[in-house]
């Protein structure tokens, strides 16, 4: 069985950790793994250069959360973190001061550096970084272009010495609203800078197409999922792929399961729910994005609209408390799929 998941960061590192448990029991391949191949095509809209160095949060975050190396309490990053190297950086004023990065994950990060720097595609460094781990997943940058996400939002600050200028904005990176600010600065649009001549890398194209199911992740459907579908070639697959679509909520009764996606949907105008996260992938039928869709038990009164709007909907529990949930999550998915 081959399963390529589109994900973003934490929302899509703990699914696929549920994946990975699911099949190991259900299609063990007699070393502690599974037969089944298990492929994630990944959002590369966070990255970003910093201080000379190729920093990728999603790649990295679900990485470490499937080596079982991620801090599990910051929900970022790696266990057993020290940070002098950028308290070096801040105090020579290198970098952010508020995006700090950990002595192992700049380890990471110096690595993919050095071997973009020697002529390797992301995804060819992306590879060799995940050889030293055992992780049960193949991770793919949905692209090897650069086409980072930024944020457009008013600009309040004006000119040095000068009253801001009404209705004037101001554009920053993604990471900068969502570390920085948390994103309480209110989100005009969202672009991806160098989308028009992103492509989808060929490996992430023949994932979807040789892939005998397609899930979508809980994680956020307008900068990780909306970014992934933003790149040429990714829609037309999955438009094109025999694989059944499903998709997971990452909108319980009404709240974000994780991070900041309910101001992200409501920057492009889409009701913090579930059922309006379904209906903005749309139905695949109808030359949306999903066959089949699962929502939390809290959001079972919206099952029916949705079937009868051409997405197979189901209740279930989504809430990814540990690793048993996590897994009764991913045997959810498959048998939609199935179904």
């Amino acid at each position: 069985m081959k399963i390529t998941v589109l994900a973003g960061g934490v929302g899509g590192a703990r699914f696929l950790m549920g994946l990975v448990s699911e099949l190991t029991r259900t299609h063990p391949d007699g070393e502690g793994g599974s037969t089944a191949e298990i492929t994630a095509v990944v959002n590369t809209g966070d990255d970003l250069w910093l201080a000379g160095l190729r920093v990728c949060p999603d790649l990295d975050s679900i990485m470490y959360a499937l080596a079982g190396a991620n801090d599990t309490e910051r929900g970022w990053g790696r266990a057993g973190e020290t940070e002098r190297v950028s308290a070096e950086m801040t105090a020579y004023g290198v970098g952010w001061p508020w995006f700090t990065l950990g002595d192992l994950d700049l380890g990471t990060h110096i690595a993919r550096s050095h071997w973009l720097r020697e002529g390797l595609t992301l995804t060819e460094a992306t590879a060799r970084l995940t050889e030293r781990w055992s992780l049960g997943v193949r991770l793919l940058p949905a692209t090897n272009d650069r086409a980072e996400t930024h944020v457009t939002v008013a600009d309040s600050e004006g000119p040095l010495g000068a009253d801001p200028v009404a209705g004037a904005t101001r554009s920053i990176h993604f990471e900068e609203w969502w570390v920085k600010h948390r994103a309480a600065l209110p989100a005009l649009a969202f672009t991806q800078l160098g989308i028009e001549t992103a492509h989808a890398t060929p490996e992430a194209l023949a994932a979807i197409a040789d892939a005998d199911v397609v899930l979508i992740a809980p994680s956020n459907p307008v900068v990780s999922i909306g970014t992934i579908l933003s790149i040429a070639g990714i829609r037309e697959a999955l438009a094109h792929t025999s694989a059944p679509i499903v998709g997971v909520s990452p909108i319980i009764s009404g709240a974000a399961v994780r991070g900041m996606a309910d101001a992200c949907l409501r920057a492009i105008g889409v009701e913090v729910s579930a059922e309006a996260v379904a209906r903005h992938y749309g139905p695949r039928t109808a030359g949306g994005l999903l066959d089949a869709w699962l929502l939390d038990e809290t959001d079972a009164a919206a099952a029916a609209a949705l079937s009868a709007a051409g997405i197979r909907t189901s209740a279930v529990p989504l809430w990814l408390t540990d690793e048993r949930t996590s897994a009764d999550l991913a045997r959810a998915a498959l048998d939609a799929a199935s179904a």
